[in-house]
């Protein structure tokens, strides 16, 4: 059987546009371009024999795999430890590399000796267009020009003049292309890829790759010096905060849930989503987060981002919802359709691109959106007349149609239902609403606006209340409990220590939680339209740590965390979600999880420091 490395033995390097992953073998397994939602150059993660890669490491013997970032940066190192020497291969994506197309996006590998000595292989075997595009390969002593129907790359070597007595290179009956590298310590060569460059190819200086090299550490760590958090877990807020950048489209400010497609929630089951696209859910969280720890700019782009899909709205059809989520350039088409050719990962099939639930209805979207604006507001970014405009349209349309069945947060395709948490969210719209109508004099029907706001209440507090549960419930045709319902007292609907919510708190423990991890929800007692279980909801761990400090238990919250803390992997990333032995599933790195640890982070730090000076 074909080998898969773990979905949490990766790093993620990128440059703002696409991205990749790299395992802790040295091999690029996941690798889209020139945007985030294009089609793979390198696919093995899904189908490691006909997906494609970019592999480098020790030819031979014994070796023990280390990986890390160069602090503070996205600059990845997996080092390679053997009797004969230890070696590094360096990899990242230079931000704006000089001279380069607006459809070029480049990979540095630099690969180097730095004890003892060591032989490198290395191979090159893309799969254009997730392996349906065939390519020709046209090597000559300076690199490689891979060159198919639509898509080209280069492959320039890294190396001085004398070097080919060191090193050699060839092609395969199939055009992929190897390479045998020697070094002994102190020497470094590698090679430059670059995507959507059809050659010609050239011998690149080792000294303009350690510019290139130096001018992208010194990106990243004047960046995360903008930053204001300085609290308690500043290693992992830090790495969360360069991840969510790394997840970031730079020319719309549009943040992508995940940079990779359908990797799955269960190991050989079906639950396997693209998720390379823009939810207004995760753009509006990312808002609050971004602001919490004074990262104002890129908050401020995801702001624009969400205003102009708002506005988009508005001109086409007032009448009519937003969609749940976009491609990172802002359009909505994200068919759905699977990739039969390709095994999945560990053979978790159906592999899926494109998303489907792109057209579900999901109130809750509303009240996340214009939560976004109204913290932005509070920090001095507020709407102009334009927008205001657009907002008030968008409020119209919820105070008439937060009655309707949806299909709610979790993206369930089982039928649409009263979910409370969609209801709960509109009242965060409505309410929201009006406090910026009010607080600036807006023209706005608030009457009407706080009507539907309090009715919401009403309802909510009625029907989406268990008394047999003695909580709140998925949704009103149910006595399920829903995790995304911890944000209740976030939001501002409850107080954290009111008698209705510590038991709501105390049902989740008792049903959800497990060795401080959490589930959405419970699919066997909540039909959700798929076969198969998923692992514990990363997200909703973290949102578990902050209901417990927003409800004043420091300790228990802590633990949580830190407990929490134990299953990121060996960089600090985490997935979508944790399975039953500990290991991480879904797509990888997922923004929304990394969101949440930046929340929980901000709230526990409060917490702990209101218990030490109450």
């Amino acid at each position: 059987m074909a080998h898969y490395p773990l979905i949490a033995d990766h790093g993620l390097i990128g440059d703002m546009r696409s991205a990749a992953l790299v395992a802790t073998d040295g091999t690029v397994d996941w690798f889209c371009a020139p945007r985030f939602d294009s089609p793979s150059i390198f696919g093995a993660l899904l189908d490691a024999e006909r997906g494609g890669h970019f592999r480098t490491r020790p030819a031979a013997g014994d070796v023990t795999t280390r990986q890390l970032y160069l602090p503070d940066t996205a600059v990845l190192i997996t080092r390679f430890l053997t009797q004969a020497g230890v070696g590094e291969v360096v990899d990242f994506m230079p931000i704006e590399p000089p001279e380069a197309g607006p459809d070029e996006r480049h990979l540095v590998r630099m690969v180097r000796c730095v004890r003892g000595e060591m032989t490198f292989d290395i191979e090159i075997a893309p799969r254009f267009d997730y392996g349906r595009e065939r390519f020709e390969t046209h090597l000559n002593g300076h690199g490689v020009v891979f060159r198919g129907d639509r898509t080209a790359m280069t492959a320039d070597l890294v190396r001085e003049p004398g070097d080919e007595r060191n090193a050699r290179i060839w092609l395969d009956e199939g055009g992929d292309v190897h390479a045998r590298l020697r070094l002994t310590a102190g020497e470094m060569r590698g090679v430059v890829l670059r995507t959507g460059y059809a050659g010609p190819v050239r011998e690149v200086p080792v000294a303009e790759v350690r510019r290139l090299f130096d001018r992208t550490v010194a990106f990243w760590k004047t960046w995360l010096g903008r930053g204001t958090y300085s609290g308690r877990w500043r290693e992992a807020v830090h790495r969360s905060a360069i991840t969510l950048k790394l997840m970031t489209y730079a020319p719309t400010g549009a943040l992508v849930a995940a940079p990779t497609a359908a990797l799955p929630e269960q190991v050989g089951g079906e639950r396997n989503w693209d998720y390379r696209y823009t939810w207004v859910r995760d753009a509006s969280f990312s808002v609050y987060s971004l602001l919490g720890i004074g990262l104002t700019d890129e908050a401020a782009a995801l702001g624009r981002w969400l205003r102009d899909r708002v506005d988009e709205q508005a001109a086409k059809d007032p009448s009519g919802p937003l969609k749940i989520m976009y491609r990172v350039d802002g359009s909505a088409d994200l068919s759905e359709e699977i990739l039969d050719h390709w095994s999945g990962y560990r053979g978790s099939a159906p592999v899926r691109i494109g998303n489907g639930a792109a057209d579900q209805l999901q109130l809750d979207i509303y009240g996340e959106a214009l939560d976004s604006v109204y913290v932005a507001d509070r920090h001095g970014v507020a709407p102009g007349h334009e927008g205001w405009g657009s907002i008030r349209q968008l409020l119209d349309w919820v105070a008439e149609n937060w009655s309707q069945p949806e299909e709610g947060i979790w993206e369930t395709r089982g039928g649409r239902q009263d979910f409370t948490y969609g209801r709960l969210m509109c009242w965060v719209a409505l309410d929201r609403g009006v406090r910026l109508a009010t607080a600036h004099g807006r023209p706005a029907p608030v009457d009407h606006w706080r009507l539907q706001r309090d009715a919401l209440y009403e309802e909510i507090m009625d029907r989406g209340w268990s008394p047999r549960r003695r909580a709140f419930r998925q949704h009103y045709a149910t006595d399920v409990l829903d995790s995304a319902l911890l944000r209740m007292p976030v939001v501002g609907f409850i107080t954290p220590t009111d008698p209705m919510w510590l038991s709501t708190l105390e049902a989740m423990e008792s049903e959800l939680v497990t060795d401080s991890l959490v589930y959405r929800y419970d699919p066997a007692a909540s039909p959700d339209g798929l076969r198969g279980a998923e692992g514990t909801f990363s997200l909703c761990t973290f949102s578990y740590v902050t209901a417990l400090a927003a409800a004043g238990e420091a300790d228990r919250a802590r633990l949580t965390f830190e407990k929490m803390l134990t299953y990121a992997n060996h960089l600090g990333l985490f997935s979508e979600e944790i399975g039953l032995s500990g290991e991480q599933l879904g797509n990888f790195p997922q923004a929304f999880t990394h969101l949440a640890l930046i929340d929980a982070a901000i709230a526990l730090d409060r917490c702990l420091d209101t218990a030490r000076h109450p």
